[in-house]
């Protein structure tokens, strides 16, 4: 805890039975107080390599529900705990958790409500082997979300991100995709609802076990953030009100 505020760390998992151990080894359980795991149906040993860590809450779902799904049973099952913090890390070793502490902290003392770990500040993206196709598009998008949502976020693609419960509780993820577009459907109902959004510096690390979607799917990932884009306009000019914006 920090100043009595409960600290939970969810992980979404999908065959991360390679890079969960090295993960949750990092994870400082001097401020972290529960780890829940949920695991998307994966065809690997994730589950026994939870349960061999000593991870005790976790959700195996029966169906692959896709990653926006694997987030939701994350985010729920952390509330139901009273998390008063929740900070979302990929199993995948592809985020560092040592930033854990400067997170929460950034939380927990007031400073901003969420915060996302951005591999954009600073040149954390190409040195950690991001390919240069998705740095452009990375750049693109961010530049158009930002005109749209009146906002000033050097990333809003990063996997690694937390909140207070207060944000959780304010908006309606559940209602949000069951895909990779969940993420940004999230930070677009966090400044529908006033919220503000701080960012720390992140390395990041692309290797062959760490998790990325191909070609195809980011492609659809990219016109689905013009779409959440566009459809946040159109709600605060009046014009269109979508449902995730209520």
């Amino acid at each position: 805890m920090i100043d009595n505020k409960k600290i939970v760390v969810v992980m979404p998992a999908y065959n991360a039975e390679k890079t969960l151990e090295q993960t949750y080894r990092e994870i400082p359980f001097d401020i972290v107080d529960e780890v829940i795991l949920t695991d998307d149906f994966s065809k690997d040993k994730t589950i026994e390599k939870a349960r061999e860590l000593g991870i005790t809450e976790i959700i195996r779902h029966d169906r692959n529900k896709g990653y926006g799904g694997n987030q939701k049973s994350c985010y729920n099952r952390a509330l139901e705990l009273d998390a008063d913090i929740v900070i979302m890390l990929h199993p995948d070793y592809q985020y560092t958790p040592k930033l854990i502490h400067s997170i929460a902290y950034i939380i927990a003392k007031g400073v901003y409500p969420c915060v996302l770990a951005s591999r954009i500040l600073g040149k954390g993206a190409l040195k950690g082997g991001m390919p240069i196709i998705k740095y452009v598009a990375n750049r693109f998008l961010t530049f158009f979300e930002n005109v749209m949502l009146n906002q000033k976020l050097s990333e809003y693609h990063t996997g690694y991100r937390a909140f207070s419960a207060d944000v959780l509780r304010s908006i309606n993820y559940n209602v949000n995709s069951d895909d990779f577009i969940f993420d940004n459907q999230m930070i677009a109902q966090i400044f529908w609802a006033g919220f503000e959004i701080g960012e720390v510096t992140c390395p990041t690390k692309y290797f062959d076990d760490a998790s990325s979607i191909n070609l195809k799917r980011s492609t659809v990932y990219g016109f689905g953030v013009l779409g959440v884009s566009i459809q946040y306009r159109l709600a605060k000019w009046g014009i269109w009100k979508s449902k995730i914006f209520k």
